[in-house]
């Protein structure tokens, strides 16, 4: 008898620009998995009813992104550590007729310096730049992983705050305008904002005040790389762009709905790179 075809979707408004179905994709190929990953774009008016009928339409579960993860968040039956920790939801999946929750940006971050910079977690301060969704995820990491101070640096800074006292210690809120102050013993520099990114204008920190040890890591991958990278590079700093963010953030979910947990390889890397590049 022949294996039944799960499906997995990615649900957003816009998804056109969406590269998980590419990865997930790559994966079933490699693996030789009857499956299936689609892109849908669902506007938030009609997102509830999306999630909350996924199953019926045959779905095995899915990403959320872009407007809809705190949504998902409220609607989910049941949610795991880190999505409570990050208050978002970017993974769903049916278990026991429910619909299960979880976070997987925090580990696609975590991963992607595991892999490309080991040992990166075992210095103590870190600066994180930004106070959005994608601040909580890496906070949540940095917090897992024992840094001894972590200085989040946001242009309001009452954001910043709020994040401080979500986490707690050894987080601490700063203004933008002192970041520079703050560089001077950092084992590790995160963007987290949109700063960098094709006509978001350029990077407002000196890169020479960190020291030479120092790792700087942007979470924006288009452009691979960014003014901040590019500056570190310029240094001499190690410099790690956020393109295997995504693709190891992917794992956990494609392991989820498909039995097996795939591998981001050179080959699945280059793969997105290059169409980036055609972009």
């Amino acid at each position: 008898m022949a294996e039944q075809r799960k499906m997995a979707f990615v649900c957003g408004h816009p998804i056109a620009h969406s590269r998980s179905p590419k990865i997930h994709g790559h994966w079933l190929d490699e693996l030789g998995i009857a499956g299936s990953y689609e892109a849908i774009d669902v506007e938030p008016d009609r997102f509830s009813e999306f999630l909350m009928r996924a199953g019926e339409r045959g779905y095995v579960g899915g990403n959320v992104t872009i407007p809809h993860k705190e949504a998902a968040f409220r609607l989910v039956e049941r949610r795991d550590e880190a999505a409570e920790a990050i208050g978002a939801v970017n993974t769903v999946w049916i278990e026991d007729g429910k619909l299960v929750g979880s976070n997987t940006d925090g580990h696609g971050f975590a991963a992607n310096l595991d892999q490309r910079s080991p040992g990166w977690d075992k210095g103590g301060v870190a600066v994180v730049l930004g106070a959005g969704g994608a601040a909580r995820a890496v906070l949540h990491v940095l917090k897992q992983r024992g840094f001894s101070e972590i200085r989040v640096v946001n242009r309001s800074v009452d954001r910043a705050e709020d994040l401080a006292r979500t986490f707690g210690d050894p987080v601490t809120a700063h203004d933008l305008r002192d970041a520079d102050k703050l560089l001077g013993d950092a084992a590790l520099l995160v963007n987290t904002t949109s700063l960098g990114m094709k006509g978001q204008g350029d990077f407002p920190v000196d890169l020479g005040l960190l020291p030479e040890t120092a790792l700087v890591t942007d979470l924006v991958y288009v452009p691979l790389e960014t003014p901040l990278l590019a500056a570190a590079k310029k240094r001499g700093l190690r410099a790690i762009d956020g393109l295997g963010m995504l693709l190891h953030q992917a794992a956990p979910g494609f392991e989820r709905w498909f039995g097996k947990r795939p591998e981001v390889t050179d080959a699945l890397r280059a793969k997105i790179v290059a169409d980036i590049e055609r972009s």
